[in-house]
């Protein structure tokens, strides 16, 4: 059931056996798994998953290449909400642990909010993480392109740039020394943009001289492009540079503030998991992006599987077998 303003009060005595916090793939997945297993489940959805914005989904067994993300995620959600799941549009604030169950605060509703607490037994962390974008006066031009041609993720998108004039927008000279080289793989045709933002070291200058790659320091003005597709920049000195595709790498924002309350293994900026999603806190399992790990859609909804399978496994074990009561009035 979709939950409002005026419908949730009536689940708030309610125990769920797990609370999902995000409803992209991972989460819609958890939920899925969760309500097949015959348990209660909560998905708490904040909106704009990272899979909304992408435009084709390429990579997905079984589906149409040209499926949207958001699409996926539409279905998911009918999919979730016909095994009478709760969903509830939200922004977690707030994890508590109480002992045997989670208290997690909830804002509803961005004007005249109302913060309600519900509870759970288990938590999935499933919030993933929003990509920094290049910072322009106009992000609406940024919008335009992102998703389309002007890709976020080498590893979902590297093919669909195969020999293409490509433009890389780094974060930081870590950004590219980590990813430029790898990008080779698919085109070498590359032109490395740092916006301005950071300094390059002479020794890095070095390595894209020795590779043909370019390196513009000027901060970029727009992209320029119609239809969503992007065809090249202009940079804050008028010049122009022509494109044919591009990979931003400016490094990413965690949505994870409402576990900073646990002391949960990380290694960088990612929680430290078991093969079936499970934290270094027993009843708190991470999935998708949140975790350490490869960032795929397929990924992370196989990961809402594992997750929602291992705390099925942990219930029934506490609840023990279900007993034949009227077979064992029968004499034998």
């Amino acid at each position: 059931m979709q939950l409002t303003k005026k419908s949730l009060p009536e689940r708030l005595n309610h125990i769920y056996d797990a609370i999902v916090v995000g409803g992209g793939a991972g989460g819609l997945s958890a939920g899925i798994y969760l309500q097949r297993f015959r348990l209660s489940s909560l998905i708490i959805d904040k909106g704009k998953a990272r899979s909304f914005w992408m435009q084709e989904l390429h990579n997905y067994l079984g589906l149409p290449p040209d499926t949207p993300g958001r699409v996926l995620l539409q279905q998911g959600k009918q999919h979730y909400t016909s095994l009478n799941g709760d969903m509830l549009n939200g922004y977690v604030e707030e994890v508590v642990d109480e002992g045997d169950r989670f208290a997690v605060r909830v804002k509803v509703g961005r004007k005249n909010s109302i913060y309600p607490v519900f509870r759970s037994k288990y938590l999935i962390a499933a919030s993933g993480i929003i990509d920094n974008l290049p910072p322009l006066e106009d992000m609406q031009n940024v919008f335009d392109y992102a998703g389309y041609n002007l890709h976020v993720c080498m590893v979902c998108d590297g093919y669909e740039m195969t020999d293409k004039q490509c433009g890389f927008i780094a974060g930081s000279e870590a950004s590219i020394e980590e990813m430029v080289f790898n990008l080779s793989w698919f085109t070498p045709y590359i032109t490395v943009f740092t916006h301005g933002l950071f300094a390059v070291s002479d020794s890095m200058r070095s390595q894209l001289h020795n590779h043909g790659y370019r390196l513009v320091e000027t901060p970029i003005k727009k992209f320029l492009g119609e239809n969503h597709q992007m065809t090249g920049v202009e940079l804050v000195d008028g010049s122009i540079i022509p494109l044919e595709t591009g990979l931003i790498s400016m490094g990413s924002r965690y949505h994870n503030t409402y576990l900073q309350g646990f002391n949960l293994d990380v290694k960088g900026s990612n929680l430290i998991t078991d093969k079936m999603g499970r934290t270094s806190h027993p009843r708190i399992f991470a999935i998708g992006d949140l975790k350490v790990g490869l960032n795929q859609v397929v990924v992370a909804a196989g990961d809402g599987a594992l997750a929602a399978t291992q705390i099925w496994r942990d219930i029934r074990r506490e609840s023990g077998s279900r007993r034949w009561e009227e077979n064992l009035a029968v004499s034998v």
